[in-house]
């Protein structure tokens, strides 16, 4: 499989800056959301097989990558995923496009939830990747939560604490960080693992991965609570799916837990991969895609 063959790698922007994405095909279009510390290019293992029969969209999310940095402040809220996903959907329309698919994976499954809840007629179906909402995963916290995702709380320390020790050795990091469920350091394929490695030895992209999980134990909580307390509820199909190795399947039961989030029956199931399902599983993945949208 060529890497990203046909895809356009360019930069729109918006009014908060640049986003870096890359674009092809015809048909329907799929904005596709990457996690942490990832870029775009996690994608690059499925979305070269979706061009026949849609419009794939590939951006790194705010912070991430080679797009812009959210602004800092006091309450993270740059950062939030209320201003995260309205900068996606702005970058969304600047690209033309009024409705879209979304498929999501970690960090940036956690965008295109609060997106689909504040601008609920934009999105068509909606597929998240290995996440339960981050309300839950707070409010649920115990010892296995706390030594599993220990990131969760290491990375929203106060600045500059981790990322004074991240800069130190942002790759050995990165495979530290990326080794939740132990793997060799040839898991990722070269061009993506490049791609991770030169962004995440940016000192700002560390520094907004550190804001983002800052705003997860902060100012997402309020909204996402505010949300819960006024029973607004994802009103689009939901397809989720989660790695049977990993800790998503071990701690919780995802179908209940999104149910409760949702007015649609929410479809969905474990495959046979850890956290990274894209990269680990691509073949499950482009099928649940094919499926779940046509």
């Amino acid at each position: 499989m060529n890497f990203f063959s046909d895809f356009k790698i360019s930069f729109l922007r918006i009014k908060k800056g640049s986003i870096r994405y890359r674009k092809a095909g015809s048909g329907l279009p799929i904005l596709m959301l990457h996690g942490n510390p990832q870029t775009h290019v996690m994608w690059h293992k499925v979305s070269p097989e979706l061009v026949n029969n849609y419009t794939v969209i590939c951006p790194d999310i705010p912070g991430y990558g080679k797009s812009f940095k959210p602004a800092l402040s006091h309450n993270h809220e740059g950062h939030s995923k209320v201003q995260m996903a309205a900068d996606m959907l702005e970058f969304m329309t600047n690209l033309g496009y009024d409705t879209f698919y979304i498929v999501a994976h970690d960090r940036g499954a956690r965008i295109a939830h609060r997106l689909a809840l504040d601008f609920p007629g934009k999105v068509i179906k909606m597929m998240l990747l290995d996440i339960i909402p981050t309300v839950e995963h707070f409010e649920r916290t115990n010892m296995d939560f706390a030594m599993g995702y220990y990131h969760w709380f290491w990375l929203a320390q106060r600045s500059p604490i981790p990322e004074s020790v991240i800069n130190k050795a942002p790759e050995e990091w990165f495979f530290a960080h990326t080794s939740r469920e132990k793997k060799d350091k040839d898991f990722f394929s070269p061009l993506a693992l490049k791609d991770y490695i030169d962004c995440i030895k940016n000192p700002e992209t560390i520094n907004a991965i550190c804001e983002d999980y800052r705003a997860a134990a902060t100012i997402d909580l309020i909204h996402d609570k505010t949300t819960r307390e006024n029973n607004i509820k994802l009103e689009m199909p939901i397809l989720v799916l989660w790695g049977k190795k990993g800790k998503i399947d071990q701690w919780y039961d995802p179908l209940s837990i999104w149910q409760s989030y949702c007015t649609q029956e929410v479809k969905g199931n474990a495959i046979d991969s850890g956290h990274y399902l894209a990269e680990e599983n691509p073949k499950e993945i482009l099928k649940n895609i094919l499926q779940f949208l046509t």
